[in-house]
């Protein structure tokens, strides 16, 4: 698969974290709209098509050098006006954010945050509520994070003396002093120990992935200390999420899935986000899994609510809006849709389109008030619908290549077409 050419701006230094030390009061503000405004960032790519614009195949465009059109104006002055709001509506939120974000720094940190239900619409409950899961996940760390001979130790101090504490503090426990249940080489299923070893392989494939996501991007690969913290976050984060969901854990590819996440909430303009960004992805993370676990539970594959399911719903979006194209790739040519629209459904389009795309199209899945879920297919049927020219004309072997390695077109036509799929279905 030929990985999509990220765009210089995305490895611009500024659009990485600042590197002074994170503010640490506690009254500064998630984010305000009437503060000066920010350097310059890369304008609007999603802008309103042409009413007469045709459904074909259409060429990649980057648009990242564009001036920045009196929509791309007139639609960030709309979201900064709903987002100052103090209580907002989301309904209207959602509305502007599917027709596209702005690349504008703070406002797809929050937008995001509010739309997946992390933040409350509510304005004056954000400081109460930030509080309150950044003090929960810290307390995750500490507990699902923590090496087992510490937990050894540390429940060995709770049954001792304060003199014992001390003098735990500073020595290792002597054997006699581990039970049997908490040694090492106990396979007990309540040891600490045993666990951890199970984790094990979970861990170091978590460790893998993270490695290899968006090696192109300085903010996830390098030797810079800060690629290197950003990397170590996503490990935590995943880490942390498949200890608390046993039914799910971890499955290959949700790095990819959390990166973005976290990319956006890093870049925050606001110090105080910043040093509290690994919190928030991950419970925006959670929430995004929300509405796509069952894509990811293996015993639910063949069931009404897992990927095959799923991929068999697109099948069918795509007979309702071309039936011809259905028919070509799944009758003539038998090209089954799960070898390709696995990766699609499964990893949000990440590995479709280069990273600042598919940020916009995050934009349009997490504000359409229809879910996630149903406009991903949409988008889906719009992306094979808009190369249909090149899939009619080719066999097997030539469709199967091609949509494996879908090649970009332009995310705002993209958008478009599936905006008119949901239209129609009203």
């Amino acid at each position: 698969m030929m990985k999509k050419k990220v765009p210089d701006w995305l490895n611009s230094s500024l659009w990485s974290a600042p590197t002074s030390p994170p503010s640490t009061h506690d009254n500064s503000p998630i984010l305000s709209p009437t503060s000066p405004p920010q350097p310059p960032s890369p304008p609007l790519v999603v802008q309103d098509p042409p009413p007469t614009q045709v459904i074909e195949e259409s060429r990649s465009e980057d648009h990242h050098d564009a001036s920045p059109s009196a929509f791309d104006i007139s639609h960030q002055a709309q979201l900064l006006a709903e987002l100052s709001r103090k209580v907002m509506d989301m309904r209207e939120l959602r509305r502007i954010a599917c027709q596209g974000v702005p690349d504008s720094p703070g406002i797809r940190s929050t937008l995001w945050k509010l739309l997946l239900g992390y933040l409350p619409p509510d304005r004056g409950l954000w400081s109460s509520e930030l509080a309150k899961k950044r003090s929960q996940y810290k307390q995750f760390k500490e507990e699902i994070l923590m090496n087992p001979s510490e937990i050894t130790r540390r429940m060995y101090n709770s049954t001792s003396g304060d003199a014992d504490v001390i003098k735990s503090e500073r020595a290792l426990l002597s054997r006699s002093e581990i039970s049997h249940g908490e040694h090492p080489l106990s396979l007990g299923k309540t040891s600490v120990w045993n666990q951890f070893f199970q984790d094990t392989e979970i861990i170091d494939q978590i460790d893998r992935d993270v490695k290899r996501t968006h090696p192109d991007m300085h903010f996830f690969s390098g030797d810079s200390q800060f690629a290197k913290s950003n990397q170590e976050a996503l490990k935590n984060i995943l880490i942390i999420f498949a200890k608390l969901n046993p039914g799910v854990r971890y499955v290959q590819g949700m790095n990819e899935l959390l990166a973005p996440l976290f990319y956006v909430l890093k870049n925050d303009p606001d110090e105080e986000n910043v040093a509290f960004a690994e919190a928030d992805a991950f419970f925006c993370f959670v929430e995004l899994l929300s509405g796509f676990r069952d894509n990811f539970v293996q015993q639910l594959d063949n069931s009404v609510v897992g990927i095959r399911a799923t991929i068999t719903k697109l099948s069918q979006l795509l007979r309702k809006h071309d039936e011809e194209l259905w028919r070509h790739l799944e009758i003539t040519s038998k090209v089954n849709p799960q070898f390709y629209a696995f990766r699609w459904i499964t990893l949000l389009l990440t590995q479709e389109f280069n990273f600042a795309d598919s940020l916009h199209i995050w934009d349009t899945l997490l504000g359409d008030p229809d879910g996630p879920q149903e406009t991903l297919l949409r988008v889906c049927c719009a992306m094979l619908i808009l190369i249909r020219k090149r899939l009619l004309a080719g066999d097997f072997t030539s469709n199967l290549k091609l949509l494996q390695s879908y090649p970009s077109t332009n995310i705002s036509h993209l958008l478009y077409v599936a905006n008119k799929f949901r239209v129609q279905s009203v």
